[in-house]
């Protein structure tokens, strides 16, 4: 073989692994159909033993679509942080409320989606819930054949608690934010300004007063952010019966996409 010929292969080697790459980039686990065809489709309890410094065990429900191991491309995935009454050991507690909820009564949703259970002396918003947390997105990105570009995390009452500081610590995981009736930390707002965010809250919430929403919005806008507010009216503190219901906060969440 010639030194001409031999460089000449090397080249088109190397070029074809980069378009490889390239276009695996945003995957995180496996894609191949054997190994997606053997991932149980619909909404299952699962759990994760983590050692102590992450916050040891994790449960939770996963949802796989029924044609997750018939698309070729990798899959958006939700992030569900429940309320402080959803906490213990009852993983079918976690379907009281939000996404879990209606997967439950038959919903088909174009994600997968991962609604962990925080023990009941836990709260979202603790280094040790944030470091189960964020370890169990590495072990399903690792997994499963996972968008990395389109993780998005929403969120009720405590786990809007949640949503705001597991984004802030960790502000290039996210491709969307939608906190709802939540609280955040005004001071770290300039850390995820740059995730879109869409955030909800009732005008009479006597439980998570409205101007913690409010209060994270501002300082996300000084920050240079673009946030979206929706506050209902009359709502107390049950804000997510509503924006879950709408179909339009489904195409924005799917809509988004990680800004890099």
């Amino acid at each position: 073989m010639s030194h001409l010929l031999h460089l000449t292969l090397i080249a088109l080697a190397g070029g074809a692994l980069l378009a490889s790459c390239a276009a695996a980039g945003s995957r995180g686990g496996p894609a191949d159909p054997a190994a997606k065809a053997a991932v149980p489709t619909g909404q299952a309890a699962r759990s994760l033993d983590l050692p102590a410094e992450k916050g040891g065990s994790i449960r939770y429900l996963l949802y796989v679509p029924e044609d997750y191991a018939r698309s070729d491309t990798p899959w958006p995935l939700v992030l569900f942080l429940h309320g402080a009454g959803e906490r213990g050991d009852d993983l079918d507690a976690v379907k009281k409320h939000g996404p879990p909820k209606l997967i439950a009564a038959g919903k088909a949703f174009p994600f997968l989606c991962v609604s962990p259970q925080c023990p009941k002396t836990g709260w979202w918003d603790r280094p040790a819930q944030i470091a189960a947390l964020a370890a169990l997105l590495d072990h399903l990105q690792a997994t499963l054949d996972v968008d990395a570009d389109r993780v998005v995390l929403t969120s009720l009452s405590m786990g809007g608690f949640g949503t705001w500081a597991l984004a802030t610590a960790h502000p290039d995981r996210f491709a969307a934010l939608a906190p709802i009736c939540g609280k955040g930390d005004p001071s770290k707002a300039d850390r995820i300004a740059h995730i879109p965010a869409w955030v909800f809250h009732g005008a009479k919430d006597p439980v998570v007063p409205v101007k913690f929403s409010e209060a994270m919005v501002e300082a996300l806008k000084k920050a240079g952010g673009e946030p979206t507010l929706t506050v209902y009216p009359e709502a107390k503190h049950d804000s997510w019966t509503q924006t879950y219901a709408d179909p339009a906060f489904w195409k924005w969440l799917l809509a988004q996409r990680r800004k890099k």
